[in-house]
């Protein structure tokens, strides 16, 4: 085995308080951003941290934070097959989603000034500097999905997010489930999940640097939505973390070169891992596991 198990155990702690301390710090500031600029005045938002730092899983410091800033009072919906606005009483927005981007855009001009400001196509990044970190927004609306349970009660439905990139790609996730799924196979695994998750991720990272794997395919997300897909026992049943590293590898290599990948979804399970237009396959998924295995030393 490459690393100690010393080395591992290091790595299944969470950030400093410091850099935490941080992480509220941009919060906070986002938050006053927007809810003092005056063309955002009538729009009720959503403000909070999703991603890895939400999720307690990042590994790297002073790496970006995800904060979405998601509208509740225009939102997008998807309807039940031949229902309609008036079927829900809802009423057309009073804003287009790239009007609602723009304002966000100019709020966060005016507090952190246009030089730390960079738009990209699908969030605005904030540049980290002493107080605050690195901030990726982005920008949102509430998605209430009632189709994917056959709602047609308008206060019953699956919340999401949906925004439009600035290419005009249509994207929607639900950060939310995420963070509470996370939280539940934490407990369901005597809080050994998340100190998994971490591991795996710097692994995963040790090997990007290397220049051994691809981490734009490879992705930070896509590790813990793996970790996610693994039984409990695997992750609670061996004495060391090396042992329980080996097993996780192992099981998720051979599901995948069984075929038996198909139905693994992300940690919010309202997403397959592997639908059309992602990142990653599963061929170069079961790659990296074996790189992986190979980097790590074992067998």
């Amino acid at each position: 085995m490459r690393y100690s198990e010393s080395v591992l155990q290091s790595w299944t702690s969470p950030l400093s308080q410091t850099e935490e301390q941080r992480v509220e710090n941009t919060v906070r500031m986002i938050r006053e951003a927007v809810t003092s600029y005056f063309k955002l005045s009538d729009c009720s938002m959503s403000i909070f941290a999703q991603g890895s730092y939400a999720n307690n899983t990042n590994v790297r410091q002073n790496s970006d934070v995800d904060i979405c800033i998601m509208s509740t009072s225009t939102v997008f919906c998807n309807y039940v097959e031949g229902k309609t606005d008036k079927d829900y009483g809802y009423t057309p927005g009073t804003i287009s989603f790239y009007d609602y981007k723009a304002y966000i855009i100019e709020a966060l001009k005016n507090k952190f000034g246009a030089a730390a400001i960079t738009i990209g196509n699908k969030c605005v990044n904030i540049k980290a500097n002493s107080y605050h970190v690195n901030a990726d927004v982005v920008p949102a609306f509430q998605y209430r999905d009632f189709k994917i349970i056959n709602s047609i009660n308008p206060q019953k439905y699956i919340e999401g997010i949906k925004y439009l990139s600035s290419t005009g790609e249509q994207v929607i996730n639900y950060p939310k489930d995420h963070i509470e799924n996370g939280k539940q196979k934490n407990i369901d695994t005597n809080h050994e999940y998340k100190k998994l998750v971490r591991i795996m991720k710097h692994i995963r990272n040790e090997m990007v640097d290397k220049g051994i794997v691809n981490g734009d395919k490879i992705t930070s997300f896509l590790i813990e939505c793996l970790i996610w897909n693994l039984p409990n026992d695997i992750i609670t049943n061996s004495n060391t973390w090396a042992g329980t590293v080996q097993k996780s590898i192992a099981y998720l290599w051979n599901k995948i070169n069984d075929n038996q990948h198909k139905e693994w979804g992300e940690v919010s399970e309202r997403l397959y891992l592997f639908h059309s237009n992602r990142k990653w396959t599963a061929e170069e998924t079961k790659s990296f596991l074996s790189d992986m295995y190979n980097f790590l030393q074992f067998g």
